[in-house]
């Protein structure tokens, strides 16, 4: 990359910074008992994370969805999601002079205003409400602005992109989870939902949908991808897919090895998405006698391409998965990297209008538009109180 798009993308990103909808920094730090002294990422932490504010500056950051997320074979999920909430807020209390906390699109500006980057929540996973609109009410009440309708397996009411079809798509249930997301003002996320899934929330939905960090299925064919068909709809929608720079999901090449190191890790005894020291190690033994098939800015830059020809430009935002991924690409190691993103963009004729809707405006708009049929609906629609007993039976 030459120096003179590079430059020029961090000059735009001090203009329009990125939004990145999602970070899995309190999983990270989860892994530590939130030991902020450990990681006090107020310093470089590049031997630990792929996140601390030097790079977050460095990379053009100005909004950050940080995840709430915890694994949905957990028996005790709700609280281990108010922890991941909890390790959020000591963050923001640690840090105040670097992140905003955020709930509003006006949050968001007046944090990119006072040079601080907004802070936001995202619940990857409907298992995090344990089936009760009563506990999706306290998560959004605490400051969760997105939920994530699924992880990587089913939940009762709604199939995940990663497990075997069960209710076809969302049941009854999860079609009112949607609506009283709508009436809260909390984001639907599409993203680890199954394809059916997505095209069920937005027949459910009367807000915009974000998918906080997915790709193209048509460039990667990989069921965590976005059908064409479903990007179609975006623009009637409204809502704003984010691209992920997740080697396994955007480069064909690696699907394959991906399942196959899955595979290594299982036979060890490891879950497949442990990035603990023990895990990398048998990791990086794997990629010794396989090597891994790596992604490039290029390889990233051809799934926007492809999602801003069906989708449109509105439409499109970065979610780029830090801390939540064992690997990334070369260029897009940590969040450092967004500078290199935006310079290969520009070398392929993107404007700076349009390059300003992809890392700040549409994600900005999403959220403010969600709390524009927030405020309609809360005048006309009372609370939800069905119980997945009394619609799924």
């Amino acid at each position: 990359m030459t120096s003179a798009p590079l430059e020029a993308a961090r000059e735009l990103l001090r203009e329009f910074p990125v939004v990145d909808g999602h970070n899995d920094l309190p999983w990270a730090l989860r892994k530590v008992r939130y030991d902020l002294d450990a990681r006090d990422i107020a310093v470089h932490q590049n031997a630990h994370l792929h996140t601390d504010i030097p790079r977050l500056r460095e990379g053009g950051v100005g909004a950050q969805y940080w995840s709430v997320y915890v694994r949905s074979d957990l028996p005790d999920a709700v609280p281990a999601t108010l922890e991941q909430i909890d390790c959020v807020r000591q963050l923001l209390a640690r840090y105040p002079a670097d992140l905003a906390p955020a709930l509003t699109a006006a949050d968001m500006e007046a944090a990119r205003a006072d040079g601080r980057i907004a802070s936001l929540m995202g619940a990857e996973g409907g298992h995090s409400i344990a089936c009760s609109l009563g506990t999706l009410r306290g998560l959004y009440g605490l400051g969760v602005r997105y939920m994530t309708l699924t992880h990587n397996d089913n939940n009762p009411w709604a199939d995940s992109a990663t497990d075997e079809p069960n209710v076809g798509g969302l049941s009854a249930f999860g079609r009112e989870v949607v609506r009283e997301m709508n009436r809260l003002g909390m984001l639907v996320d599409l993203s680890h939902v199954a394809a059916t899934t997505m095209r069920d929330a937005l027949d459910a939905t009367s807000a915009p949908v974000i998918f906080s960090h997915s790709s193209s299925r048509a460039v990667c064919d990989h069921p965590r991808n976005i059908p064409d068909d479903v990007l179609e709809r975006l623009p009637g929608n409204g809502g704003v897919a984010m691209v992920t720079f997740v080697p396994k999901f955007v480069l064909q090449a690696a699907v394959d090895w991906t399942a196959a190191a899955d595979e290594n890790l299982r036979s060890h005894g490891f879950h497949h998405l442990d990035t603990s020291p023990e895990a990398m190690k048998l990791h990086r033994a794997f990629e010794e006698r396989s090597p891994r098939p790596v992604a490039t800015v290029s390889t990233v830059a051809d799934h926007l391409d492809h999602m801003r020809e069906v989708a449109g430009i509105d439409h499109l935002g970065i979610g780029g998965d830090y801390d939540g991924t064992a690997f990334t690409p070369d260029g897009l190691n940590d969040v450092s990297g967004y500078p290199n993103l935006i310079a290969e963009l520009l070398d392929r004729g993107w404007s700076k209008p349009d390059l300003a809707k992809l890392t700040w405006q549409n994600s900005v708009r999403v959220l403010g538009a969600a709390e524009d049929v927030s405020r309609e609906l809360r005048a006309t629609r009372p609370a939800s109180n069905a119980t997945i007993e009394s619609l799924d039976g």
